[in-house]
């Protein structure tokens, strides 16, 4: 273990080592993959909020603003972005010469500024597109969530083909009441937001501010386009899908007539085939039908260790972190295994803070996410709740350092920062006197749900069982594996089966309310609260309290808008309350290794968004990266 990161540490502090892949043949057709439970559900990027789709989209249609290699923003179908009046009002000048054209590159129509509005309007009425991606737009944009509720009664009232029959045009209910002007002329959008959002470009990137072209609707239908096929989309991106077998592969073929074709690099095709595993992938790659593959555990190890495909261990590479920042998320009111009696036990226990800090400080999580990255596993420690690279202040400081700096941690690379044995014992042994006068019994029992057809799930939870064992005692609490058949929705977190989920959240903007908005106390519109933790329905006193006080210090940061240094320091605040209340627990990031012939430095990076899939400006070589190679390319890239 060692001595491989002791080599990828010299190699990248050789900043002049010369990359031996400079000159190497350039690869022209990328071949990729993803799981079968990764297939695409549906091709409308309006109602989709799922990466598996969003990954595939992104490259078939082009929205204002995308990012680059370093998470910046960076221009597309908009040439120019401004604010007059300090981040209230935002106008977009579009691009000349984009065009909507059909699969095999025949041209429809001209992309216009009016699509957004066009867009915009179907994502916001819920006869059209139900509620999906409204939640932003709602928020921040004037008057979208008054047409948004005018729809929905409406539908209620007159029925869903009444409000489907609204539009965008000139004189609609929904022109007279949301902030979007468009001007087809000069080719301007611009959006009167409800206050100074200065975050606002980067939901730009976003598919809720996509465009659609309302000759595409005159010619489909509102239900055709709901239900769109590959074969029927108009495209305005990078690439167009020239085939396509479902759960089989689909293939991206460079648009014949793309509008930024001088200004970017693009494959000549991109093919994803659809495999069982990780496993499988491995072969492809090794029977050169795959130009990259991460590594499972056992297959890493085995090239690590030199047990098995030695001849690859030169060629290993940990792969750039992902977006989504993992944690452990507690149930505050679950149900016994039948679905329907509330589990008072577990409900007392995990209401009590003493209960919870036992957890939080006892936990050495050190071996679980070796199951991500044996090699480096505590590469995957995560520290806080707001995943890094989302919100930087005005001197470049991530977030998520003013976080570490409420809390006090500092990174570590020797041991697994959280854990500390002696308070954690501290804390169980005040946990056990409170909750024994309650009545709780020990061990207390911690539900954790798996799918059963997994081996792989099946083996990492025997670790964490391991964890909860080893670190907090058999007498105190038991982690107790148990499985679901097809939906973990349905069979377990709708009858609030689990005590506990690991779940991995990541930003759609560039702003901490991505992350912290999901937890708030008595708030609908907040994902985990009520879909996850059920916080709202455990009536322990000091919990809601703790809850009401990370709540309003939430409230209160959010309403910062003048001055974002200020904003990401309250939001600081707010999420080490949180954190140190124990009302989550963090937990991992995935940071895997890989073998590739692409320079992962070059790709698309953003910590939010969903332009990280998009295969523009990529680098790719026709022969798999050394270690050494895509140290020296690290280097590179962090001297830019």
């Amino acid at each position: 273990m060692k001595k491989l990161l002791s080599l990828v540490l010299v190699a990248a502090m050789l900043a002049t080592l010369a990359v031996s892949a400079a000159g190497a043949e350039e690869l022209k057709n990328l071949n990729t993959y993803e799981t079968k439970a990764r297939e695409l559900e549906t091709w409308n990027i309006h109602y989709s909020q799922a990466a598996a789709d969003l990954n595939v989209l992104c490259n078939l249609i082009d929205g204002l603003l995308t990012n680059d290699n370093h998470g910046n923003l960076k221009l597309n179908a908009a040439k120019s972005y401004e604010s007059p009046d300090g981040g209230k009002t935002w106008v977009f000048t579009l691009n000349e010469g984009m065009t909507w054209f059909d699969k095999d590159g025949n041209v429809q129509a001209d992309v216009k500024a009016s699509d957004w509005a066009t867009g915009l309007e179907w994502v916001l009425n819920y006869a059209k597109n139900d509620s999906y991606n409204a939640s932003m737009p709602m928020e921040m944009i004037a008057g979208a969530e008054e047409y948004y509720n005018y729809t929905k009664e409406l539908t209620e009232s007159e029925g869903a083909d009444a409000v489907k029959a609204l539009d965008a045009g000139e004189g609609s209910k929904f022109a007279e009441t949301v902030g979007i002007v468009c001007d087809d002329e000069a080719g301007t959008i611009t959006y009167t937001l409800v206050d100074q959002l200065p975050y606002f470009p980067s939901v730009a990137t976003y598919n809720c501010l996509y465009p659609l072209s309302a000759e595409l609707i005159e010619e489909i239908g509102v239900d055709g386009y709901r239900d769109i096929t590959w074969e029927d989309l108009w495209y305005s991106g990078a690439y167009v899908i020239s085939y396509y077998e479902y759960t089989n592969q689909k293939v991206f073929t460079k648009s014949p007539n793309y509008w930024n074709d001088a200004n970017c690099k693009r494959f000549d095709t991109v093919t994803v085939k659809m495999v069982d595993s990780a496993s499988v992938a491995f072969q492809l790659f090794k029977n050169g039908e795959l130009d990259h593959v991460s590594l499972d555990q056992a297959t890493l190890q085995g090239i690590y260790n030199g047990t098995s495909d030695a001849e690859y261990k030169d060629y290993l590479v940990e792969a750039r972190p992902t977006k989504y920042s993992y944690q452990i998320h507690l149930v505050y009111s679950k149900n016994l295994e039948d679905g329907e009696t509330p589990d008072v036990n577990w409900n007392t226990a995990i209401a009590n803070e003493n209960f919870r800090k036992s957890l939080y400080y006892g936990l050495d999580l050190t071996n679980y996410l070796a199951r991500t990255n044996a090699i480096n596993p505590l590469s995957c420690q995560n520290y806080v709740y707001t995943g890094n690279g989302v919100a930087f202040t005005s001197d470049g400081t991530d977030y998520t350092q003013l976080v570490r700096n409420e809390l006090g941690l500092e990174y570590n690379y020797e041991s697994y920062v959280r854990y500390n044995p002696e308070l954690a014992a501290e804390y169980k042994a005040k946990a056990i006197e409170e909750l024994t006068a309650k009545g709780v019994t020990f061990p207390v029992t911690v539900d954790y749900y798996i799918s059963g057809s997994s081996d792989v799930a099946a083996q990492t939870a025997k670790v964490l069982e391991n964890i909860f064992s080893t670190c907090l005692g058999d007498d105190y609490v038991v982690l107790k594996t148990n499985t679901y058949v097809s939906s973990l929705a349905n069979e377990v977190r709708k009858p609030r089966k689990a005590s506990i989920y690991i779940n991995g959240w990541g930003a759609d903007f560039a702003d901490p309310i991505n992350f912290l908005g999901q937890e708030t106390y008595n708030d609908t519109a907040a994902y985990y609260s009520n879909a996850y933790s059920n916080c709202n329905d455990n009536d322990d006193p000091d919990l809601i309290a703790a809850y009401q006080e990370f709540t309003d210090l939430v409230i209160a940061a959010k309403a910062i808008t003048d001055d974002m240094d200020a904003r990401y320091a309250a939001f600081a605040k707010a999420e080490a309350c949180f954190l140190n209340h124990a009302l989550v627990i963090p937990c991992s990031y995935e940071v895997g290794w890989e073998l590739t012939k692409i320079n992962n430095y070059s790709k698309v990076y953003s910590m939010y968004g969903m332009q990280a899939y998009r295969y523009v400006d990529w680098e790719a070589q026709a022969e798999p990266y050394t270690t050494e190679e895509m140290a020296a390319l690290a280097a590179a890239y962090a001297a830019e």
